[in-house]
């Protein structure tokens, strides 16, 4: 019994001592396969931190300056082909078959301001006759011939907002009150706000003509008080 015993015991302590030398015998090689993955330098144990990638700076061109006002883009990006234009998707197949401006816009009076179309002449001499309502053909606009003008501060002309140019195309409520209040001295006007697309920036710059057309609304030169003739 003790015979046996002792030959369970050795065998035993042989497997275990068997394990241990394999194990042994792989670690070597799995830690010369893990040293080919580290940097050299870098020590057992503690990861590697990644090094720092350079960042790019971003090209800023100056004719790129208004990205956000669509009129003002460099004269060769304005008018593109609707597969060009960045609002179309040119994966669309409808895409393709969109007019393109440069063709569309090809009788119509011109302009050197925005897509280069004056379009209220165009609308007064009728080479475009726009629905005013979508769902009811014969309707007719609700013209207002009035002239607001803005003094301005400084030696600018002030401005002078026509009523009737827009109200050929708008509809009263497409600017009160929730662009401008109708109400006299109710709305602070400034060419920032204007430039970050608030008040008269709505539109200018992005479907009428851009606020780099100074004298289209400057347009009303300031009156000049008369020198008193000084007493003799």
């Amino acid at each position: 019994m003790n015979r046996l015993g002792n030959t369970l015991r050795f065998t035993l302590v042989t497997l275990l001592l068997g394990a241990a030398t394999a194990a042994l015998a792989a670690t070597p090689a799995a830690t010369s396969e893990a040293a080919k993955d580290k940097p050299r330098g870098a020590k057992t144990g503690i990861a590697a931190a990644p090094a720092p990638q350079p960042q790019a700076q971003p090209a800023i061109a100056g004719s790129e300056a208004n990205p956000f006002n669509r009129l003002m883009k460099p004269m060769g990006k304005r008018n593109l082909p609707p597969t060009e234009d960045g609002i179309h998707d040119p994966a669309n197949d409808g895409t393709q078959m969109l007019q393109p401006p440069l063709q569309a816009f090809g009788n119509l009076p011109k302009s050197n301001a925005g897509n280069q179309v004056d379009w209220v002449k165009a609308l007064n001499e009728e080479k475009v006759n726009p629905r005013f309502d979508r769902n009811d053909p014969n309707a007719k606009p609700m013209i207002m011939d009035l002239n607001i003008v803005r003094e301005v501060k400084g030696s600018m002309p002030d401005v002078v907002y026509p009523h009737k140019q827009h109200t050929q195309w708008l509809d009263c409520s497409n600017c009160h009150p929730a662009i401008f209040i109708p109400q006299k001295g109710a709305n602070q006007i400034s060419m920032a706000a204007i430039l970050l697309g608030q008040k008269c920036g709505v539109c200018h710059g992005k479907v009428a003509f851009p606020v780099s057309e100074c004298r289209r609304c400057h347009s009303k030169t300031k009156a000049v008080a008369a020198k008193a003739e000084a007493p003799r």
